[in-house]
């Protein structure tokens, strides 16, 4: 430390520069950090970061641009725990354009997604949404989507006893419904709600446009969530969100219809990032679209990250091969471990101002506690958001297991929807998996789980002895941060372990 060579005498473990100089890399499970000393209560611990160069937030986590993991409903969820989301692009411009909207035009406490039928459907039309997303009631306007005029809504208890599953909805439907103006706030839906005692009120505009829903299920939702704390905004006060695009000539025009529709920031996808593509779109943004920020990578060494720095680049995603669902070290025999990449690549990135993501691998708050004490400014995470409340996709049921599909961009499944883009394939040649396709356990919204893994790391902070994500990076670059790689055996001892039987409850 100061210079100076560490004594072994003197000191117990070692810096992070010594213990990854031994060419060797290292995953997050290989390293354990030494305690500190503490000085103050965790709740104090403050984790507000950068995840570009102009981007602030008071969250260090962001959702990762799968398509199973982020469209608009975690992008918001994100946002509202002061974190971000990034839109996967395998969808249409015009689709992705349209969950930036989504996101943009959202209006905290009020319905995410509330479902809006036409008319002419029927009863068994809503019994099928029913098994599907276990809602029973609906919106009926004239277009059967948001923006369209409201005609009535349907509740389960005006169809619930009807025979004739065919019956349309405008037979059951109630027209006699109370609105909320479309300028209302929270506030003026709960007083309305809790006064009428109505289970939903359609939120409608001048013209009688439905542009959203207040419910009491939601009410009753927040009052059971932990305290999100401040959301993340843009000056405008609109919430924040991100998305993927590729380095193709196509996803030019793909660029600009996201940064006319308000994105954030921009995220060039792909798996191996330092290449002659990804350095020609860095460029081409930041000439086209100079108020748009840009992440690039993926990469795991200095070498690349200098690349794509000097590019103009805005921040760096790293990671290759550490997702749970992805085998491109397996497939392609390249990559670096994840604690490694992370350490390695934020040393050189500090020295530019780079804020870095480190993307993969992440299982629990530990993980995420070594990811941003290594030097890492937010961590991506798919695997842990994934089967979540928010997370695209319907719910199903396997051995009575509540599950939800998850899986890799480098899958066959994802591929063939257009993912291939970010392996830097030519469409009309063979397709090789770089990751896997399967399922996960339910694990309920966002909106509960974050604020107790950020409690979590804050807890790991605490012990580290350091009050800050910035006091966190000056420890671990000065070396008073110390720390040992762990054997298998001390792995082990370091989880769960001789027990019959046991129920891991995190929170």
């Amino acid at each position: 430390m100061n210079g100076k060579a560490i004594c072994e005498e003197e000191y117990d473990g070692y810096p992070a520069s010594k213990a990854f100089g031994q060419g060797v890399c290292y995953t997050y499970d290989d390293v354990i950090f030494l305690p500190g000393h503490i000085y103050f209560p965790a709740h104090e611990v403050d984790l507000k970061t950068k995840i570009t160069k102009n981007i602030s937030l008071r969250t260090p986590l962001v959702s990762s641009p799968m398509d199973t993991v982020t469209e608009s409903d975690m992008a918001l969820a994100m946002a509202m725990v002061g974190g971000m989301g990034f839109l996967h692009y395998n969808m249409t411009t015009e689709e992705q354009v349209a969950h930036v909207k989504k996101v943009k035009l959202h209006r905290p406490g009020f319905c995410l997604d509330p479902v809006v039928m036409t008319p002419t459907a029927c009863v068994a039309d809503l019994d099928s949404l029913r098994m599907r997303k276990n809602m029973g009631s609906a919106i009926i306007t004239d277009t059967g989507a948001l923006g369209g005029k409201l005609l009535g809504i349907v509740c389960t208890r005006d169809y619930d006893l009807v025979k004739d599953r065919s019956t349309l909805l405008s037979d059951v439907m109630t027209t006699e419904v109370i609105t909320l103006a479309d300028s209302c706030t929270f506030e003026d839906a709960t007083s309305l709600l809790k006064r009428t005692k109505k289970g939903k009120i359609p939120v409608v505009d001048e013209a009688g446009r439905v542009t959203g829903l207040a419910t009491r299920a939601m009410l009753k939702q927040f009052a059971s969530l932990p305290e999100p704390g401040p959301p993340s905004t843009d000056a405008a006060g609109r919430l924040r969100v991100g998305a993927a695009v590729g380095t193709r000539d196509a996803d030019k025009a793909r660029v600009a219809a996201l940064a006319r529709a308000g994105l954030d920031a921009v995220i060039l996808d792909s798996s191996q990032g330092d290449s002659t593509y990804q350095i020609a779109m860095i460029k081409h943004i930041k000439a086209a679209h100079p108020e748009l920020d840009v992440i690039a990578g993926n990469v795991v060494t200095a070498a690349q990250a200098q690349r794509l720095i000097e590019a103009g680049a805005d921040g760096l995603r790293v990671g290759m091969g550490s997702g749970s669902i992805c085998t491109t070290q397996e497939v392609c025999a390249v990559g670096r471990g994840q604690a490694t990449a992370v350490y390695k690549v934020a040393a050189r990135a500090a020295k530019f101002g780079v804020p870095i993501i480190a993307d993969g691998g992440i299982q629990n708050s530990g993980n995420i506690v070594k990811a941003l004490a290594l030097g890492a400014s937010t961590v991506m995470c798919g695997s842990m958001f994934a089967g979540t409340t928010e997370a695209p996709g319907d719910y199903f049921y396997e051995n009575g297991v509540r599950l939800k599909r998850y899986r890799g961009m480098g899958s066959l499944e994802a591929m063939s929807k257009g993912s291939d883009t970010r392996y830097l394939s030519d469409p009309n040649h063979l397709k090789v998996a770089q990751g896997v396709a399967g399922s996960v356990k339910d694990k309920g919204s966002c909106l509960k789980m974050v604020p107790y893994l950020i409690h979590g790391v804050k807890q790991g902070f605490q012990d580290l002895g350091s009050n800050s994500l910035t006091e966190a990076h000056k420890m671990t670059a000065s070396g008073t941060i110390l720390m040992e790689t762990r054997s298998g055996s001390a792995q082990k001892e370091g989880g769960v372990h001789d027990m019959h039987s046991y129920e891991k409850k995190l929170w």
